[in-house]
This record gives structure tokens, sequence and C-alpha cells, in this order.
């Protein structure tokens, strides 16, 4: 699989494999919905204070996240402008999302499930639209990204954040065989080069770039991990097994029994003509 062209990228793909990965995904963040409610990493104040800074948040705004998952987003949203959504396939991450809004007493947001390829909202209804770690999950990135621009209105902003993978092919092969080892319904992360591709092909500025990284562990890693078949030791040996030649190009290296690694990411925003 190219890194530059995979298939994912350009192909609308079939009903039956959009049904099955819908399935997995429904697996897995079911599974895993408990565990990223409570991440520090999805939490973490500094991170999302960049990505609403990006949206240029206005008081009366009102904003979608699409694919929330707990939420997370959403609430950060909703301290700074008038009303917050969040859109997700899962009732999972909804429920969390719902009892975390609860617990801070949050009420000016709504939250929906549904199809991150047929958003349930009219043309032009959001000044801030935006999605966060969730593109790489998507076999259609081009289709979800021109929901997201047909929902924003003429003057709002269109914020994407997900991981990156390396400009080399072979590190960025080898990182998405570790993801989708890691996460069954992962599809793909994409090249700086894609995502940042998207505005122009959907008839917005090149957008505003934030690069950043977050680093973690491999035994964190491996412990918040549904991987295939359960196989953690399989994963555990994948990870420790690429850090000479930093074979994902996640910049590895061992400490004791241990790696670190580390994710680059970047948040991208523009504004809709």
């Amino acid at each position: 699989m190219s890194s530059q062209t995979p298939s994912s990228q350009t192909s609308a793909g079939s009903p039956q494999m959009d049904h099955a990965h819908a399935a997995q995904i429904a697996d897995q963040f079911t599974r895993q919905a408990a565990d990223f409610a409570r991440s520090p990493a999805l939490h973490n104040d500094e991170a999302l204070k960049r990505l609403v800074d990006a949206a240029r948040p206005r008081a009366g705004d009102v904003s979608l996240d699409v694919a929330c998952g707990p939420g997370t987003v959403v609430m950060a949203f909703a301290a700074r402008i008038a009303h917050a959504t969040g859109i997700d396939a899962t009732a999972a991450m909804l429920d969390e999302a719902r009892r975390i809004a609860g617990e801070r007493k949050v009420s000016n947001v709504t939250w929906h499930q549904g199809d991150v390829y047929a958003l349930p909202f009219a043309d032009g209804s959001f000044d801030i639209v935006s999605c966060r770690f969730a593109f790489h999950h998507l076999q259609r990135p081009a289709d979800a990204f021109a929901e997201m621009v047909r929902v924003c209105r003429s003057g709002g902003r269109v914020v994407l954040c997900d991981g990156v993978v390396s400009g080399d092919p072979a590190k960025a092969d080898a990182f998405n065989r570790m993801e989708l080892f890691r996460d069954p319904s992962t599809v793909e992360f994409r090249t700086l080069d894609y995502l940042a591709g998207l505005y122009g092909r959907h008839d917005l500025p090149s957008p505003a770039m934030e690069a950043h990284r977050l680093t973690v562990t491999m035994n964190q890693l491996v412990a918040h991990a549904f991987p295939e078949n359960d196989d953690r030791e399989g994963l555990h040996r994948m990870i420790w097994d690429s850090v000479e030649g930093d074979k994902l190009g996640m910049l590895a290296k061992r400490d004791g029994d241990d790696v670190q690694l580390s994710y680059s990411g970047v948040i991208l925003s523009a504004v809709k003509r």
C-alpha cells in the first residue's frame, strides 16, 4: 500500500466494504469508549486550546465536531461559543459524552448519532466544523471532508486534526501496518500533503498548519489496545523490533524494557469562501 496514492483515498468504497468497516468501528470504539473518556492525551488542555484557537471562535458561533467520540472537543468549544454539537457513529462514545457533559454541567451541547458521509444537517448550518483524530479511520476521507465543507457557512472555519505519516513511503507503510494491527478499525494515516490537499479540492484556501507531536510509550500503547486477535505480544514485538532504523518513523528509542514513541500530527484550518 503506497502512502501517497492509497486506494482508500481514491475509491468511494463498496457498500459491503463500508458495512464491514462500520462494524469494525462499532466494535473497537464500543470497547474503547471508557478508556477514550479517561485518556489524558485526549483531555490535554493545551492541545485542546490549540485546536479551538485554530478555529478562531466567536461568542455567538455554533460548531459541529465530526466523529466526536466522548465529546472532548465539543465541550472545549462549548466553553467559548454559543452552542456546540457533536456527531459520532458509536452509541457508547455518545453515552460517555453525555455522562461527562452532565458531570461538568455543560448544557449548551447537542449530541447526534450519525454517518460522517451523510451529515444530517442543512447546508451552511455551522460557523465552525471540526474533526479530530478520526480521518485515519475513514475509507472515504474526501467524501467526509466534502460533508464538513457543505455544512459550514460561508465565512466559517473548517478545522481538521489528525496524525500524519512519514514522507518516507517505507516508514509510512510500516507505520500503517502497525496501526492496523493495533486497531483493526484503522484504514490509513495519510501524509500531510494529502490532508492539506483536501482543502484545495473543495475550493478552500491553503490551510494554516500547526504541527504537534504526541509522545507515548510502547507499554502504554499495548495496554490500551485491542489488537488483531487480541495479540498484544505480537504488537509488543512489532514495536520493539521497529527501533533499529526507526522503521515506523516515530522517533522510537528504547528505555529499559519499554520504548518511547512519538506520533506526528497536524492541525489544519481555513475559512470557507
